[in-house]
Order: C-alpha cells, then sequence, then structure tokens
C-alpha cells in the first residue's frame, strides 16, 4: 500500500478547556485513504505555525516570488488574546482553509508536513484532564451548516487598517506607507512588526503606524496582568524615553501588560516600564529569537511619532506608568498579605494544639459513697439487709 495521505478534513466545532489553563481547541474529523476516520484536537497558534512552515516550504505557491502564482490560502494571524468569540468566529474561515488545502495539488496537500500535522497525537486520544477542575465545554457545528460548506464558510477577508503618518522604510523587508494609505495586515507579529501587502507592495511595517478602520481602540489587546509573566532579558537595551527601562541581556523580568504596538510594560523588582518585546523570551522556553530579529532596531513607539492624523475623534486608550505601578504595587502588597495571614494562621493552629498535646488525660471523678440513711430509704431490700 502507497503512503498515507487526506482525503477530506472536516471541522466539528471547538472545545473550551480549563486545564491547565482556560484555552480554546478546533475538533477536526480527518478521513484518510485508507477509509480510517479520526478526531484531532489543534489550537488555532498551532495551525497558524503549521501554516506558516507550509508558505516557507512552497515560496511559489504562497505568493512569495509573485502573488498572482499563490494558490495555498490566506489565515490570519492569532490574535493576542483569543476569547470564546473569535474562535467562533474563524470556524468559517478554518472550514475553508481546509477544504482549499486537501485539494491543492498533491506535492502540497500529501507532503509530510501536512500529513505529519493531522496525524492522531497521544494528546488527542487521552486529552489532559483535572478532575478538581471543569470538565471541558463542547460547541459542534449545526448540522444543517455541515452538509453544505457555503453555509458556514466565505472569503477569508484580511483586515484593512489605516496609516496615521509618513513612514520611510530602512531595510529592504520592509514597506514605506503614506498617511492615509489603506493596507491588509497578512500577519501580525508580537514584537511590533506586521508584514502588510498594498497593491503589488509587501513588506514588513510598524504597528504603531497603523490603526483600525472601525475605531481608536485596539479589542485585541489584553487586560493587564499583574500577576506577570517570567520573561528573559535577550538583548540589552538602553531607555531612552523616560517611562522605559535599562536592562541586560540575562536579567529576568515580568510582563503585566503586552501591547501590539511591540512595546510591553514590565516590572523588574518594583519598578515598571516599557521595554521591546523582541528583545525578550519566555522563561522556560528554548531560545526562539531569530538572529534577524536580534539585528532589527526597535519599532518606533506610538507616542513618539510625529505628525499623526487620525481619522477617529476619540484617542487611543493609553494607561500611565502611575496607574501600572499603583497597581503593580497593590498586587504585590496583596499577595505578602495573603502569604502573611496563611502563616499566622499555620502558627494559631500549632499554638493551640501544644497545650493540648502536653496536658495529661484528665482521670473520670469517683462518686461518694451513699450514707447508710439514704440506703436505707432509697434502696431495695436486698441491699438494706446488707448493712443491718
Amino acid at each position: 500500500m502507497g503512503d498515507a495521505f487526506i482525503r477530506h478534513i472536516e471541522l466539528l466545532g471547538y472545545e473550551k478547556r480549563f486545564f491547565p489553563s482556560q484555552h480554546y481547541v478546533y475538533m477536526f474529523l480527518v478521513k484518510w485513504n485508507d477509509l480510517s476516520e479520526k478526531v484531532v484536537y489543534r489550537r488555532f497558534t498551532e495551525i497558524y505555525e503549521f501554516h506558516k512552515v507550509l508558505k516557507e516550504m512552497f515560496p511559489i505557491e504562497s505568493g512569495d516570488i509573485n502573488i498572482e502564482n499563490r494558490i495555498i490560502p490566506h489565515l490570519p494571524a492569532p490574535k493576542w488574546f483569543d476569547g470564546q468569540r473569535s474562535t467562533e468566529n474563524r470556524q468559517g474561515t478554518l472550514a475553508e482553509y481546509c477544504y482549499t488545502l486537501v485539494n491543492l495539488p498533491h506535492k502540497i496537500s500529501r507532503c509530510l508536513h501536512v500529513v505529519s500535522f493531522f496525524k492522531v497525537r497521544h494528546d488527542d486520544m487521552n486529552p489532559v484532564t483535572d478532575s478538581q477542575i471543569k470538565k471541558p465545554e463542547v460547541f459542534l457545528l449545526p448540522k444543517d451548516s455541515k452538509q453544505s460548506l457555503t453555509d458556514i464558510t466565505g472569503p477569508i477577508v484580511l483586515q484593512t487598517y489605516r496609516a496615521i503618518a509618513d513612514y520611510e522604510k530602512s531595510s529592504t523587508s520592509e514597506m514605506a506607507l503614506k498617511a492615509g494609505d489603506m493596507v491588509d495586515v497578512v500577519e501580525k507579529s508580537e514584537n511590533g512588526w506586521w508584514f502588510c501587502q498594498l497593491k503589488n507592495k509587501r513588506g514588513w511595517v510598524p504597528a504603531a503606524y497603523l490603526e483600525p478602520m472601525d475605531g481608536p481602540d485596539e479589542s485585541e489587546e489584553q487586560e493587564p496582568n499583574y500577576a506577570g509573566e517570567s520573561y528573559v532579558v535577550q538583548k540589552s537595551y538602553t531607555a531612552v524615553e523616560e517611562d522605559e527601562l535599562t536592562l541586560k541581556e540575562g536579567d529576568t523580568i515580568e510582563v503585566i501588560h503586552k501591547l501590539l504596538d511591540g512595546w510591553w510594560v514590565i516590572r523588574k523588582d518594583k519598578t515598571t516600564g516599557y521595554y521591546p518585546s523582541m528583545y525578550l523570551q519566555k522563561a522556560g522556553e528554548v531560545n526562539s529569537v531569530k538572529s534577524d530579529l536580534r539585528n532589527r532596531s526597535a519599532p518606533p513607539r506610538r507616542s513618539t511619532i510625529r505628525n499623526a492624523k487620525s481619522i477617529h475623534k476619540q484617542g487611543r486608550k493609553q494607561i500611565s506608568q502611575e496607574t501600572y505601578r499603583r497597581n503593580s504595587k497593590k498586587y504585590i502588597q496583596s499577595q505578602w498579605n495573603m502569604q502573611g495571614n496563611s502563616q499566622n494562621k499555620a502558627n494559631v493552629i500549632i499554638e493551640k494544639n501544644e497545650p493540648q498535646e502536653n496536658k495529661a488525660k484528665a482521670q473520670p471523678a469517683v462518686p461518694p459513697r451513699p450514707s447508710k440513711d439514704l440506703i436505707l430509704n432509697r434502696c431495695t431490700e436486698r441491699t438494706r439487709r446488707k448493712i443491718l
């Protein structure tokens, strides 16, 4: 029998999982050439990484050389905060993507990269669960929708953003912009550089120079997380603005707010400030900072752009560093208080138990012997005879 290949991929819906933390996975029914059918579960971030590698493997078919030759479908980049609404809304796009993927030329649709990604994994057969946490919630596509692909799919539309100021590119991989240019965002990188296309031009653009058409507020930005995520500095940076931090390679910090322009708010000890996200790496992960990003300068910050002209009357929401410091200080203090209270409770329990352990067990008291008159008046005839 020949090599295995996929005949069909059907999106069944998605699951909301709560272990090890809340996240969402898509459910796919994969039909193979040996007529077997398997259900696999994949996060969207996994699917997007698979998509990026596929494009690198087939640069002609992905349109990197000539956009007119592109046959590999588009796939929008994941949002920084993937909630249930975005997970649900993306189902049509994913269904269309899988349908197109399977029907590509065999050198792509049957390549090892595609086959390996959709093979059943151990986690597909035995999902990680915890009896102490809520069981996964399953959201299936309606049966009527699955009968016809056109009912749940539509054209994959890239997000359109507008340039708020002129931008002169500093390398061949970047793209110059004029204020008012309308660009389609193909990929959003968390380092603050977004890959965009404008007519026949394509290249990297600082996210700080772009604004969404429907409003000034970036709904994709997460709320601050004052608990913080541990990161390690991969490249030193010297602060230019007052609200930035100077750090050296190897420093360990906590990220408390991830912003789309690539400048994250971090905490070092009790101090907070901005730092380029492209110079940071999550603690415990293998070195994944690419050399081309390390050599490239950090993207400009929104606050440093001159002659910025927004089409929205309302400005972008911005949290002051004083607010970050105050809320961060409150969080740290509350953690200390919780630790102190738990320690005091433990001490109180020990102090209460110690005297009880050291005390001798009390003996029952011996009742006094009844008097002769009491026996004669209250006891039976047999007992009275014994004392006479």
